[in-house]
């Protein structure tokens, strides 16, 4: 182990209450989902001055601006407040340098959601894949029921234990992430200028990747690959171009892939394996599968067609 290593490893939260306890909070109501309510918890800098895991999921919103959060390598600081969600096993740590007190930090341990479809579901939340800086901003009203569910959550918890506890519980918080997905796709709408530029990006790196032999080096391009050079989670990437265009990162590919194949079949005399290896494919015949997919012509057709 070299100097050093022990020390900056992250610390591993097994359990809500180990979390909690190490932080000196109050132990959570229930061992496997907590509310922490920023008006009557402080989160201090010191709490999480050192870079941690959850075996847990984590639903946190921060309305006061002076937030900052650390993800990866990279310290963020946000101007406006946020909601954001991370999955079990993301290293995370945050710094939240302002005293307003609202907010809240919702934490669920997978095992509460055993035996309910939810337990399925929680996974195809996109959301839960995205970074911090892709965070879900509140409009007053969306704001407003937001904590109004957690509001519910909370006074559950507090509430005597019975048969159909968990039932309620569960069931208010897919509510709260339903309705974090309905605020998302707002907010692709709703930001469009920040994300058409995006797009724009997105469509001039994929002309490039095709255009400047990228493709004939690298092979065909990668939807990670397109998401790290616009510095964006893939998933994240792939709701925002299915919001704004109802496709997904794949299907740009695809779509652009195509565009440049028909361009060089007309303006070239390059054989159909040379323009399947230009393109990136590692065999003709899948250049060729593809693209009779997508234009009912296998290139050889297609390119008779223009002469």
């Amino acid at each position: 182990m070299m100097k050093g290593e022990h020390r900056n490893k992250p610390r591993l939260f097994r359990s809500i209450t180990e979390l909690q306890r190490a932080f000196g909070l109050p132990q959570p109501l229930h061992p496997l989902i907590s509310l922490l309510d920023y008006s009557n918890v402080q989160i201090t800098s010191e709490m999480l001055a050192a870079t941690f895991v959850m075996d847990f999921y984590n639903i946190t919103y921060n309305e006061s601006a002076g937030c900052r959060m650390r993800y990866g390598q990279t310290t963020y600081d946000f101007d406006e407040g946020g909601m954001f969600f991370t999955s079990p096993g993301q290293p995370l740590t945050g710094v939240q340098t302002s005293d307003s007190g609202v907010g809240f930090t919702l934490l669920v341990h997978p095992d509460f959601l055993r035996n309910y479809p939810l337990d399925t579901k929680i996974k195809n939340y996109g959301f839960f894949s995205y970074s911090v800086t892709e965070s879900l901003y509140l409009s007053d009203k969306e704001r407003t029921i937001i904590t109004g569910i957690t509001k519910n959550i909370g006074e559950e918890l507090e509430t005597a234990i019975d048969d159909l506890s968990q039932d309620v519980l569960v069931s208010q918080l897919e509510l709260l992430l339903n309705y974090s997905q309905r605020f998302y796709r707002r907010q692709f709408i709703t930001r469009k200028p920040i994300h058409n530029a995006l797009l724009e990006r997105f469509e001039g790196l994929l002309h490039q990747y095709f255009t400047n032999e990228t493709a004939l080096v690298n092979g065909l391009p990668t939807v990670q690959y397109l998401a790290d050079e616009l510095n964006v989670s893939p998933r994240y990437l792939g709701d925002m171009l299915r919001a704004l265009t109802g496709q997904n990162t794949q299907q740009h590919i695809h779509n652009k892939l195509i565009e440049k194949a028909k361009e060089v079949l007309v303006l070239s005399e390059l054989s159909i394996g040379e323009i399947a290896y230009q393109l990136g494919f590692e065999h003709p015949q899948s250049f060729s599968k593809l693209f009779k997919s997508k234009t009912s012509l296998s290139p050889v057709e297609f390119r008779a067609s223009f002469n």
